[in-house]
């Protein structure tokens, strides 16, 4: 017989969750599941967000996004800032148009922050102070991000853990908060409410054996490439990206090339091996939470047999 906590849970609106590093497969796999339980997919991506940034960001492709509807894809010119707060804000209303429309809300992509704040919610963020994040910026550019993480080491060992040392936006967000509010930024995350509290959550992360994941990451690149990625790159370094865009993958590596001052297989190459370390980042963030229910795949198994893993979970079949 099922627990009273269950039976609440299941009185909820389900909301369910694919996530997963870079190249394991999530559109195609949630275009399937989509199709299969009636869905809508709002992505869950801090880079497809953008306008502008197609291949770079190997958004689904148009014939995909008419198959099934997609929200917050495309939604922001590149010279526009894009955070975490508006992200919720904008995907929590999303959910409730979805579920009005007797549909499941599916949210898709490999941002671990964003799925994060949407789930667990956020605290009320501190307006920022320019002259100290300029400060901290300058800090981190003479005296390297570890300079800083030791210093969030000392006053937050606890968001430290967290935050991976390379992390220099979150590592500067954490001190702002912390000087604007005298209070760990850990402690205050643990006063938020998120879509636990209104929802029936289901999370699954798909993964596959790391070196096959490392063979699809190659092979996407590639077709970037026969896509038309350099001159994407090209265009986009006319315009002026906001801080955030100007981060995704592909930019500095490209303008290193364009700039003359290495050749195209280096540029291809720096940006297999920076897709690598943020896919383990992804990994290691995906890990700490124990909510999520692991798929692992195989390259022998389509999109349509992954799906039906997921439906199997769903029903507590398997």
């Amino acid at each position: 017989m099922a627990s009273r906590k269950q039976q609440i849970a299941d009185r909820k609106s389900k909301v369910i969750f694919i996530v997963g590093p870079t190249a394991v497969g999530k559109t195609e796999v949630a275009i399937n599941l989509a199709k299969k339980i009636n869905a809508e997919i709002i992505s869950c991506d801090s880079m497809q967000v953008y306008k502008g940034m197609d291949i770079l960001t190997s958004k689904p492709s148009p014939a995909l996004r008419k198959k099934v509807a997609h929200y917050l894809i495309n939604r922001v010119p590149l010279g526009a800032e894009y955070n975490v707060a508006r992200y919720r804000q904008e995907a929590a209303q999303k959910i409730k148009e979805i579920i009005s429309k007797g549909k499941i809300p599916l949210i898709v992509g490999g941002t671990g922050l964003y799925m994060s704040i949407l789930i667990d919610g956020i605290f009320k963020i501190p307006s920022q102070n320019k002259k100290f994040r300029s400060l901290l910026y300058r800090q981190a550019e003479n005296l390297g991000s570890a300079y800083l993480y030791r210093r969030l080491k000392g006053l937050d060992p606890e968001a430290a853990a967290r935050i991976h040392p390379h992390d220099r936006k979150r590592i500067i967000r954490a001190l702002e908060v912390f000087e604007a509010t005298g209070q760990p930024i850990s402690k205050l995350q643990k006063q938020r409410k998120g879509l636990t509290d209104k929802y029936n959550i289901k999370i699954f992360c798909l993964n596959i054996e790391r070196q096959k994941l490392y063979k699809r990451i190659g092979e996407r690149i590639e077709r970037m490439f026969r896509r038309g990625l350099v001159g994407e790159v090209k265009s986009l370094l006319k315009l002026r990206l906001s801080q955030t865009a100007s981060c995704a993958i592909g930019i500095k590596e490209l303008k290193g090339y364009l700039d003359g001052l290495y050749g195209l297989e280096e540029a291809k190459r720096l940006m297999f091996r920076n897709t690598r370390h943020y896919v383990k980042r992804q990994l290691s963030w995906f890990r700490k939470d124990k909510r999520i229910k692991w798929i692992n795949v195989n390259a022998q198994q389509g999109p349509k047999e992954i799906a039906d893993k997921i439906i199997c979970q769903l029903k507590e079949r398997c």
